[in-house]
Order: structure tokens, then sequence, then C-alpha cells
């Protein structure tokens, strides 16, 4: 059945591609927030690079769902639509219920880490010896304040694409629709075959605005990822 409706799709693929490469990024991500629960149980320490991956593969996750959420709106047959429209939300959930486990574990690793530098204090003030402890702690916290403000600045800037993304999907459907009914009014009153290529001579033109315009957002998100 996919093969009958996946042809619908830009430049990162059909919708049945971009859906399976969602899926396995599900699998991964998920893999990662379970190792990472494994660590915070047997008290093990956490790689700093593994929470950040994860926060990653969220937003790019998210950003799937984004244009999944784009093409099947465009599935020509009503009933493949409706599939495909549950397959993506499905995925959607997905996503949000693994933002939400990355979240709450950050939530707890923070109040560990406050409280062990509290123990810290209490000690300090006790035999004087902790500075050293103190230190580690300090740097501890600081890395975890960068962590989220770098998941701060990836969430707003995933928030301005989708808002950026849906305008131009609605843009894309009014402008769809405003020709199809001037054709049909052109062609009811008999207007001349260059009247019609210049119009759609100006539709091209529009699309192709369009797409520069989708693809400068992704430049400047992807920007915005790497320098967090």
């Amino acid at each position: 059945m996919d093969g009958g409706i996946a042809g619908v799709g830009i430049g990162g693929g059909t919708l049945s591609e971009i859906h399976q490469s969602a899926k396995r990024l599900v699998m991964k991500t998920r893999e990662g927030i379970e190792r990472l629960e494994r660590l915070e149980s047997s008290g093990g320490m956490e790689p700093p690079e593994l929470s950040y991956s994860i926060k990653k593969d969220i937003s790019l996750l998210q950003g799937l769902c984004v244009e999944m959420d784009r093409l099947w709106r465009s599935v020509a047959v009503k009933s493949h639509r409706d599939l495909w429209r549950r397959k993506v939300e499905q995925v959607a959930e997905e996503s949000e219920s693994l933002k939400e486990s990355l979240d709450r574990y950050f939530l707890r690793h923070q109040k560990r880490t406050v409280e062990a530098k509290e123990r810290a204090e209490l000690l300090g003030r006790v035999n004087g010896e902790s500075d050293h402890v103190l230190r580690i702690f300090d740097e501890e916290a600081q890395a975890l304040q960068s962590a989220h403000n770098s998941a701060r600045m990836m969430d707003e800037a995933y928030s301005t694409g989708v808002a950026i993304l849906s305008n131009f999907s609605a843009q894309r459907e009014r402008m769809k629709s405003a020709q199809r009914k001037a054709l049909d009014i052109l062609n009811t009153v008999g207007l001349s075959n260059t009247v019609l290529r210049l119009i759609e001579k100006r539709n091209r033109v529009d699309t192709r605005i369009k797409y520069a315009g989708m693809i400068l957002t992704v430049v400047v998100l992807s920007f915005m990822l790497r320098i967090s």
C-alpha cells in the first residue's frame, strides 16, 4: 500500500521514507534514555555527551514530525490519507513522550546535584576541607545549566521552524485553490493561451520563493544547533 501513496515528498524523501527514518530515530532515542536511567539507578557516571546527543535526536525527530504532518495532507486517496494521519500522530506522541522522559531526567539530575552540593557545604562547615568537592559540584551545575540553555534554544528554534513551515504550507494550499479558481474563470471567459502561460510562470516563481524560504529555515535551524 505504501508504494501507491509514498511518492508525495520533497528533497528530504517521500512520506514513507521519512516515516521509516522517524521510527528508527524513536528506537534509538528510547534506547539512549533507557541507558541514562540505568546509569542513574546504578549510581554510575553519565557521559556528558549522551544526554546532549539524545536531546539533538529528539529535536530532529520533532522536525521529521513537522515534515510528515505536511506531507500526509497531500495524499490524494482519503482512506490512505486517514491511515497516514494516524501513523504520523503516533510518531508525534512517541516523540513528545521521549522529550518528557528526558526533561524529567534533567530535573532529577539537577535535584541530586543541588542536594549533593548542600551536603558538601554542610561538611565543609564542619571540617573546612570541602573546597575541592564544592568546586566539582559547581562545575557540574554549570555544565547542567549550559545543557538546559542549549535545550531551550533548540526548543525555541524548533517552535520558530514549525510556525514558518506551517505558514508556508497554508500559503501553498491557498495559492493552489486560488490558481484553480482563476483557471476556471479564465477557461469560462475564453482568454488566450498567452495569459494562461503568464499565470503559470508566476506560479512557478512563487513556488521557488516558497522552497527558498524553507531551505533558509532549515539552514538557520542547523546553524543554531551547531552553535548550541
